[in-house]
């Protein structure tokens, strides 16, 4: 697929996956989605890509859906049970929907949000593993100011990530908070405007460069799954997941460079 909407890079083990309408302030339109969803497969895929970064281009990370695109119109299409890009663990059905797909892809996600994110941007940013933001940058769910409903399973990933009394505020009142109250509520880290790229950058740089990318994969994939757990269960993938670690070569790597006191190598085996 050739992009338009988006731009995709691969540096240093990471992907980077821009939103790339800065005229339009990133917004969420029908072809930004299938081409963020085909950059998503071809990072899931790349046994070179080790983590992603998403963010958008100039000033903005994203305002929201491209109201030009559906004002007067009828609703985008509904999306169910669509399968999630190649290359992640095998779905089950909750890590297989419209945006729960990145949950799946088996790789760490960080949101750089680099300026406002409102609607569908926000709702896509819960569902990444870390969200940094600018300082100052405007956040809202503005949802319900547009004859809307709290879009895209955010009713049910905000209350999990900030519990339900901030959910509430942020669906119901659909006002307008700045990164430092976001940070406050637990939704974000907020980073200074001036150097922002580069700190969100070395942050997932010292990831892919001292974590394993299988522990990753695996520390992931029991993240995604435990609100969908029991304790009982999640204990029991955790000692499985334990056994089938201690053979691996990057867990004698792990334990090699601890002992020399060095940077580890691990392949992902």
């Amino acid at each position: 697929m050739a992009l338009a909407e988006i731009a995709y890079d691969v540096a240093d083990r990471i992907a980077t996956i821009t939103l790339n309408r800065p005229e339009k302030r990133n917004a969420w339109s029908p072809g930004t989605e299938a081409e963020v969803r085909e950059a998503f497969a071809m990072a899931a895929a790349d046994d070179g890509v080790r983590a992603v970064i998403l963010t958008g281009a100039g000033s903005t990370f994203c305002v929201g859906a491209d109201v030009t695109r559906i004002a007067g119109g009828r609703p985008p299409p509904r999306f169910v049970g669509i399968t999630p890009p190649p290359g992640g663990d095998p779905p089950v059905e909750d890590l297989s929907r419209r945006y729960s797909y990145i949950l799946n892809i088996g790789k760490p996600v960080v949101a750089a949000i680099n300026g406002a994110v409102a609607g569908v941007g926000l709702a896509v940013s819960l569902y990444c593993d870390l969200r940094f933001m600018v300082a100052g940058a405007k956040l809202a769910a503005a949802f319900p100011r547009r004859g809307l409903i709290a879009e895209h399973g955010s009713a049910w990933m905000l209350p999990r990530l900030v519990g339900p009394m901030n959910a509430a505020d942020l669906l119901l009142s659909g006002r307008t908070i700045i990164a430092e109250e976001a940070a406050a509520m637990g939704l974000v880290r907020v980073l200074p405007a001036e150097g922002f790229r580069d700190a969100v950058r070395a942050y997932v740089t010292d990831m892919v460069e001292t974590c394993s990318p299988r522990s990753l994969r695996v520390i992931r994939r029991q993240l995604a799954l435990a609100p969908l757990q029991s304790l009982s269960a999640a204990i029991e993938m955790a000692e499985t997941e334990q056994a089938a670690t201690i053979d691996t070569e990057d867990r004698q790597e792990g334990a090699r460079a601890f002992l020399e006191r060095r940077k580890p190598n691990f392949t992902g085996r």
